[in-house]
């Protein structure tokens, strides 16, 4: 549970993380790294109460996630509803189960791994490092092994599981969701518009469960009234600017490579490490 010592945010502090909650759980190359990064320049101490408050600023790209995706969330619940065991290749109701059964993996590493996480906030550089070259490696990996041919409707129950067990990396910092699961479902064979999709689509369970259990420990965090105007500056601003990054990247991704977003990661990467050196 969260410990008795906090920093209380400023109002106008949360703002400074409106591109790592939004941009970041979207962004195929980033994730944790960046606000852990802000924490420390904005003098908050990356302790459990700073990574409770980044999880549920993080809702706010939940909402970005549902608004984008509304039709489809509509159209997924009710075929599940109408129909819920449906032998039909490509139906509606099979492709609802299929996210679920997506989400289990990081659902579970998410919950057996929490306190490592929670660890790694402290001391992140290295982990970064780590987590960007990978990143790197899988997604250029993703864009020259894989096929895309294939479009979202020929998604089968194996095609879930491994994207799910992808999604396991990006509990650590300085992993992408949107980057391993993307590169997954490059994978199996999708198109990146079509793999993009599904791992959107797919992120909203985990990022619903994570953000309901990091609820229970804000409700025990000291002076929580402290903390809540500056909760609702970073949620609005999550939820405005991860509309428009989910927006930008299905555009950008239907006519442009991954090629990009690995270099990015690269760079970055060799950046922490020099950071690292510096520091040393």
């Amino acid at each position: 549970m969260i410990r008795q010592r906090t920093t209380l945010l400023e109002p106008h502090q949360p703002f400074h993380f409106w591109d790592h909650p939004g941009i970041n759980r979207i962004h195929p190359c980033l994730q944790h790294r960046p606000s852990s990064d802000l924490s420390e320049i904005l003098g908050l101490e990356p302790d459990n109460s700073i990574f409770t408050l980044l999880v549920l600023i993080q809702m706010g790209t939940i909402v970005s996630l549902v608004l984008h995706f509304w039709k489809d969330l509509v159209a997924i619940a009710r075929a599940m509803i109408k129909n819920p065991f449906t032998e039909k290749p490509g139906s509606l109701s099979r492709m609802g189960w299929y996210i679920l059964l997506a989400t289990v993996p990081a659902i579970i590493a998410g919950y057996f791994l929490k306190d490592l996480v929670q660890s790694l906030f402290a001391t992140p550089l290295l982990e970064a490092a780590i987590r960007l070259f990978t990143a790197a490696v899988l997604l250029a990996l993703a864009e020259w092994l894989g096929k895309r041919t294939r479009q979202l409707e020929s998604i089968t129950w194996l095609d879930a599981l491994f994207i799910g067990a992808m999604q396991m990396i990006s509990v650590f910092p300085g992993a992408s969701r949107s980057g391993t699961t993307i590169s997954g479902g490059m994978f199996r064979g999708f198109n990146r518009v079509a793999a993009a999709r599904f791992a959107f689509l797919m992120s909203i369970p985990v990022m619903l469960a994570a953000g309901a259990y990091q609820s229970l420990d804000l409700l025990t965090m000291p002076d929580l009234g402290g903390f809540l105007p500056g909760l609702a500056v970073g949620f609005v601003t999550a939820a405005a600017v991860g509309w428009l990054a989910i927006k930008w990247l299905l555009n950008y991704l239907n006519k442009h490579s991954l090629y990009v977003f690995a270099v990015y990661c690269a760079v970055v990467g060799m950046i922490c490490l020099l950071f690292i050196l510096l520091q040393g």
